[in-house]
């Protein structure tokens, strides 16, 4: 058996899949399958492809142990792993140094992992996106709000952009965004995601507002997020690079530590009131039990002899910036469309202060 086969996705997400390199029938199919489950179509040789590309150009090289000998003078590359089913075999470490193997695998065990490293190469896995959690110190702080601004301004300067509802009792922020009866997959849809998610389908099954995909939740009873589903949802969002902005809520529950666990800042918005502080020191301590980078942003208006830096400091947690009320918020507009906007231009400035670990798109 021989030869690529074709890929009928956007160019932008076409990768090659893997090259399998074996006359184990029993390897083969096993192999396929993991393919198959990774959403990867493999090229399949018995030796050494005549074509060089085919070697050198393939984005993941597994070889099974019956083959071992015919790739030993393969150009050595990164990449290649021997694979076989002997547990007990003395003689496979020396065959993996003989061609240049980066691991030895051995099914069934390493079946998750191979299907992992698949799906990898498959969506070309690059930088993880810029991951920013957003997180009311009390009720009605804004955060909401200032999630949505977050990313619409991201998708406004061209980056990649998606947007997490992770508050089941928020009201949904494809209704803040004006998109409640936009086509897509909605939180439901995936409670029940155990391991890994294909990021290209799942950025392709959310409905797009604003020039960004949005992760909401429907009208019905679904109240929390199961862990699992969490994990395997922000992990998937993370691996499409561009900006994440996840909207959360000021419990912390399993499913939302462990969307903490996974960003790389949060933004805890407080209201510059006495009240407000003590609700957001609260919250903040048991956000920071799991989050390490924690900043707040101070909305008005302001309570006299209460500003800004004097919030954050007795917060104990850095500024990230002062927001002011938005008028048009208020009035029922996407927030931060308007780019002449008090909030619009406070996101413009977060995007440019903070460093885009994940790249733009």
């Amino acid at each position: 058996m021989t030869g690529a086969m074709a890929d009928d996705r956007p160019a932008e997400r076409k990768r090659r899949g893997p090259l399998i390199v074996t006359e184990d029938a029993q390897l083969l199919d096993d192999l396929l399958r993991l393919c198959a489950a990774a959403g990867a179509r493999a090229e399949v040789h018995h030796g050494v492809p005549e074509r060089r590309d085919s070697w050198e150009g393939a984005p993941l090289v597994l070889v099974g142990d019956d083959a071992a000998a015919r790739v030993r003078g393969a150009v050595r590359r990164r990449g290649v792993c021997l694979v076989g089913r002997d547990q007990d075999d003395p003689m496979v470490w020396q065959r993996a140094v003989e061609i240049g193997a980066d691991h030895v695998l051995r099914l069934p065990d390493a079946e998750q992992w191979i299907v992992d490293r698949i799906a990898d190469a498959v969506e070309g896995v690059g930088r993880p996106a810029l991951t920013v959690g957003v997180i009311g110190g009390r009720g009605g702080a804004g955060a909401s709000t200032l999630a949505c601004a977050l990313a619409v301004s991201a998708a406004r300067a061209g980056r990649r952009t998606m947007l997490i509802d992770g508050d089941p009792l928020g009201g949904g922020l494809d209704v803040l965004l004006g998109g409640e009866s936009a086509q897509g997959l909605r939180w439901p849809a995936f409670a029940q995601s155990r391991g890994r998610l294909g990021s290209a389908a799942l950025e392709e099954s959310l409905p797009e507002l604003s020039s960004l995909r949005v992760l909401s939740w429907d009208r019905g009873d679904m109240l929390t997020i199961p862990p699992e589903a969490m994990r395997a949802v922000l992990a998937a969002a993370r691996r499409r690079g561009g900006v994440v902005v996840v909207d959360l809520p000021r419990r912390v529950d399993e499913g939302v530590a462990e969307a903490l666990e996974q960003l790389d800042l949060g933004l805890l918005v407080v209201p510059a009131e006495l009240r407000a502080l003590a609700a957001a020191e609260r919250v903040a301590s048991a956000v920071r039990m799991v989050l390490r980078d924690l900043r707040t942003v101070v909305r008005g208006p302001f309570t006299a002899g209460l500003g800004a830096e004097e919030t954050a400091g007795m917060l104990d947690l850095p500024l990230a910036g002062e927001l002011p009320v938005d008028a048009g918020v208020l009035s029922g507009r996407i927030p931060a469309a308007d780019v002449r906007e008090p909030l619009a231009r406070f996101c413009e400035a977060f995007w440019e202060r903070v460093p885009a670990e994940g790249g733009a798109s």
